[in-house]
């Protein structure tokens, strides 16, 4: 109960995160230290539930996949932030392991207090709502560090899990890579008969009651169902146990660069980064999770090592497909995919949604170059012409972020970060790196 309540003060704080940036007098101090320390409330820690432990056993299970030689852990490893250990733009999956996933593999903490997925205006009220919006969302205001009154009038997608929020829990989202011919490329009898015959499948049809015995599809649910629980209940899963959480507790001083970074961070005319990643802990002192839970389309480049790219035709086009089905005729979705949190981003190896960048040197450039220097960003046609936006077809280039710092430049204006303002805020977002477990 103490963990659900914690949940639900999560969800009201959210929109709080995303509305608050440091007033002047609780910028770092010239010696780094925060003048306006809080305490955080982090999510209770305690004994790992009987349904959890089965969650865990089941999420380090490789006999319940297809080549039954990957479980969750083997893309989501807990010892790198349950993100791949791997330098791979994606995964390798499939019976045989050597088909590759459409997309870059998101890690799966702070997952806990993910909305589901709506489509409403970015106030309070909408964060939670259950049923999508049919208006189109069409243009919006400028979205900025200080979160100017006109983005909160915004018709915005947010929340929901996977790159393109098509689950709603934790429990729906551990069912798709289970079944995904490039994942973990099972099927209903290998996973049913790991789940009667494997070492927790007694504690699971215990757990479960007299019908988990009558029903093979009530014993698949518990067991997604175990395995959201160990997402949940594990403290793993949610340290909030960062450099930069000690800051906001006022025991830890920023170097030099980092105050830089986190300056540049929150300037709505230089890095603006807080607009999409805000970083106030709630009025409750719910920690910071480093991401508004919100959609955008930034027309990253192509990723032409991808295998399904080696057809031209083939586009990802996020919240409206091909993954996703149910908003395939929202045209004016192509191309958004989901803000992810900002957390442990520094031990990343892949980035967006395609993993067409490797480090964050790579995204910096891409964010601040792309309009101004579009060259340096995509390729060339057999012209010499540059492919802008190359994996986003044109009808959908509306849909583009052209509006919230730094994407509101055009090519020769001057760039909204120097090489050395990119060197400061990576060494911000390295402050982000939780510490490993005990």
């Amino acid at each position: 109960m103490i963990f659900k309540i914690f949940v639900f003060l999560s969800l009201l704080a959210t929109p709080a995160l995303a509305a608050g940036t440091p007033s002047a007098a609780c910028l770092p101090t010239p010696n780094g230290s925060n003048p306006c320390p809080v305490t955080l409330h982090r999510p209770p820690a305690a004994p790992l539930s009987a349904m959890a432990q089965v969650g865990r056993s089941l999420f380090h299970d490789p006999a319940l996949s297809g080549s039954g030689r990957q479980s969750c852990a083997s893309c989501h490893d807990p010892a790198h932030h349950y993100a791949p250990a791997g330098s791979a733009a994606v995964a390798l999956g499939g019976t045989s392991l050597t088909r590759d996933g459409l997309r870059a593999v998101p890690t799966l903490t702070y997952l806990e207090t993910r909305p589901g997925f709506s489509i409403g205006p970015d106030d309070a009220e909408t964060e939670s709502a259950a049923t999508p919006s049919t208006t189109a969302i069409g243009p919006h205001g400028a979205k900025t560090a200080r979160n100017t009154t006109a983005s909160a009038t915004n018709l915005v997608p947010q929340g929901g899990l996977f790159w393109d929020g098509r689950a709603d829990t934790l429990q729906q989202q551990a069912d798709g890579p289970l079944f995904n011919p490039d994942e973990m490329a099972s099927s209903r009898a290998i996973v049913l008969a790991r789940l009667t015959g494997g070492l927790y499948a007694p504690i699971l049809r215990r757990l479960g009651g007299p019908a988990v015995a009558s029903s093979d599809d009530l014993l698949l649910s518990e067991a997604l169902f175990a395995i959201a629980r160990y997402q949940i209940e594990d403290p793993s899963f949610h340290p909030y146990a960062s450099p930069f959480d000690d800051w906001l507790e006022g025991r830890r001083r920023m170097t030099p660069a980092q105050r830089r970074g986190y300056l540049l961070f929150n300037d709505p005319a230089k890095g603006n980064c807080a607009a999409c990643h805000p970083d106030r802990p709630g009025p409750d002192g719910t920690p910071p999770l480093l991401t508004d839970h919100q959609f955008e389309a930034l027309g990253v480049p192509r990723n032409r090592a991808l295998s399904a790219n080696r057809d031209p035709s083939f586009h990802d086009l996020g919240l409206c497909g091909p993954v996703r089905t149910d908003m395939a005729t929202r045209a004016d979705l192509c191309g958004l995919f989901i803000t992810p949190t900002l957390r442990n981003s520094a031990t990343r190896h892949a980035f967006f949604h395609n993993g067409v960048y490797r480090t964050l040197d790579q995204v910096l450039d891409f964010y601040i170059l792309r309009d101004i220097t579009p060259d340096r960003i995509y390729p060339r046609d057999s012209d010499g012409q540059v492919l802008r936006y190359d994996d986003l077809p044109l009808p959908y280039h509306a849909n583009l972020d052209v509006t919230d710092a730094p994407f509101d430049r055009h090519p020769g204006d001057a760039p909204a970060l120097t090489p050395r303002e990119r060197q400061d805020i990576i060494a911000f977002l390295h402050m982000l790196t939780d510490r490993p477990a005990r």
